[in-house]
């Protein structure tokens, strides 16, 4: 399997391989200015200019009520030589400081995919308003409905919601400039264009920094975090949120059993929730998980290497106890070559139930209509999907008054192939996380994974961090977190309020170690 394909199914795009291609840009009509009875009211709209949409509301969080200014509107991307390439949108949320007070922190969100939006970081963890899901974070009952979010960041820092080229209403100037930003490289560069423009714009060069990402978000930041301190933007802090910066560690290629091992311990958590574990396993879910990162890290990891060299004792030893982690039975695992796969994993768990589990989420799951095909839906993604469509489309227009008849791309179909620019090896910018933590010894990096995550699994994450090659004093820099939850842990309103929290830590945590 092509890594392109792999990424489209095993992050957050699970479309189909034949989306449309970048569409131009369309004139974006101007924002309506609804005239406010005072300013500063909720909902009222503030002088606008072109492309751009201001508007005043307020929201509790933590008990505490907060009045701040809603700002949707594009920042135009030029060439040196000032032709005009390409539009990014973007939606950002500033609490005023009185005068002469420090400048709050600011936040750079971006999501993953390649082509998703950042309306699910936006409207379902850090923004002011949230998506109303079900408490356990399953699908409610359309209508669906947003509500003021609780857990919002927006107390921690102001918060600027990024939509790369080819996702939201973020569109290249011309097709033939479009496939430039569907890369590696473009997309980093628009993005760093973006970041620069955004702090000197709104004077925020001041202000302490710091970049959000989901997915392959995170691996955006870690790029742009290199880069950013060559243009001498020093950051305060990196947040990911379900990590992947090196893709070998996802990718299920021959002749790469690096993913097996660290997808099993994923695997293990998936099976413990639905109940597909011997009764001594499904005593403890977080022993049964260190259990099985033990044996994947050695036995396994030892069997995988030997490949046809192992003892036909050696290879029944292996298919028992994986057997054993995974739920499945020991003739599929030896019909497997001991190599589970995400997708099989997901359609084979719950197979005599005739349903399959989620990537995504592998909490979820969903009727197996079609038995003998060897790919479907991810029952995550359906599950999201329309919700948060449907709800950024009406709260852009709604709420923040900013109005336009561009399809807004939440998940895929603005982005067509995407140039990971490499021939024999992965991408991967882990060197570049690395690389800026040396750099600014004082920039901290958070990282949150989810147990029930197959798209980004917490050991491969793991791996990666253990791998950077850092001293010992820049590796106290990092604090890592697991939560109960999948890919999107905020989904879950439990996990959603702890993420908050831990991060709160983190962003005290970090500000205090920059003013000693």
């Amino acid at each position: 399997m092509s890594r392109l394909r792999l990424v489209t199914v095993f992050l957050l795009i699970f479309v189909s391989a034949a989306v449309p291609q970048l569409q131009a840009a369309q004139a974006h009509p101007l924002s309506e200015t609804k005239a406010a009875d005072k300013e500063g009211e909720p909902g009222k709209t503030l002088p606008i200019t072109a492309k751009t949409a201001v508007t005043r509301h307020k929201v509790s969080i933590g008990g505490k009520e907060y009045s701040y200014t809603a700002t949707a509107s594009f920042l135009p991307l030029t060439s040196e030589a000032g032709e005009p390439e390409a539009e990014i949108f973007s939606t950002s949320y500033t609490i005023d400081t009185p005068q002469g007070a420090p400048k709050r922190p600011i936040m750079f969100v971006f999501n993953g995919g390649p082509g998703a939006a950042s309306a699910w970081l936006h409207l379902g963890a850090l923004g002011p308003r949230r998506v109303e899901m079900l408490p356990d974070g399953n699908l409610p009952a359309p209508p669906f409905r947003l509500v003021d979010n609780g857990s919002s960041w927006l107390d921690l820092g102001d918060l600027v919601f990024v939509d790369p080229v080819g996702t939201g209403y973020s569109r290249a100037g011309k097709p033939d400039l479009a496939k430039g930003y569907a890369s590696v490289r473009g997309d980093i560069e628009s993005l760093l264009k973006f970041v620069r423009l955004y702090l000197t714009r709104n004077e925020r060069w001041s202000s302490p920094v710091y970049l959000v990402g989901e997915s392959y978000g995170t691996f955006r930041c870690a790029g742009m975090a290199d880069q950013l301190a060559e243009h001498g933007v020093a950051l305060n802090g990196i947040i990911l949120i379900s990590s992947v910066l090196n893709f070998q560690t996802i990718s299920f290629d021959n002749g790469n059993d690096l993913p097996y091992q660290l997808f099993l311990p994923s695997y293990t958590a998936t099976a413990w929730y639905h109940k597909k574990l011997a009764p001594e396993l499904m005593q403890d879910l977080e022993r049964t998980v260190t259990e099985a990162e033990n044996w994947a890290g050695s036995e396994y990891q030892l069997a995988l290497n030997k490949g046809d060299r192992l003892t036909p004792g050696e290879r029944r030893e292996v298919v028992a106890k994986l057997s054993r982690y995974t739920g499945l039975s020991p003739a599929m695992v030896d019909n497997l070559n001991l190599r589970i796969d995400g997708r099989t994993f997901v359609r084979e768990l719950l197979r005599d139930q005739r349903r399959t589990v989620g990537y995504m989420d592998s909490r979820f799951n969903a009727a197996n209509v079609d038995p003998a095909a060897s790919s479907g839906f991810d029952p995550t993604v359906t599950t999201i999907r329309p919700p948060y469509t449907s709800l950024v489309n009406n709260y852009l227009r709604e709420e923040l008054g900013f109005k336009s008849d561009l399809e807004y791309y939440t998940l895929g179909g603005g982005i067509g192939h995407w140039d990971w620019e490499t021939k024999n090896g992965y991408a991967d910018t882990s060197d570049n996380l690395r690389n800026t933590m040396a750099k600014n010894p004082y920039m901290k990096v958070f990282v949150a994974s989810g147990l029930f995550d197959l798209a980004t699994p917490h050991f491969a994450t793991d791996y990666t961090l253990a791998h950077l090659g850092l001293t010992p004093p820049l590796r106290q820099n990092i604090t890592t977190h697991r939560y109960r939850s999948g890919h999107m842990m905020y989904l879950e309103k439990e996990s959603l309020a702890q993420l908050k929290r831990d991060v709160a830590d983190f962003i005290a945590a970090s500000s205090k170690a920059a003013n000693q």
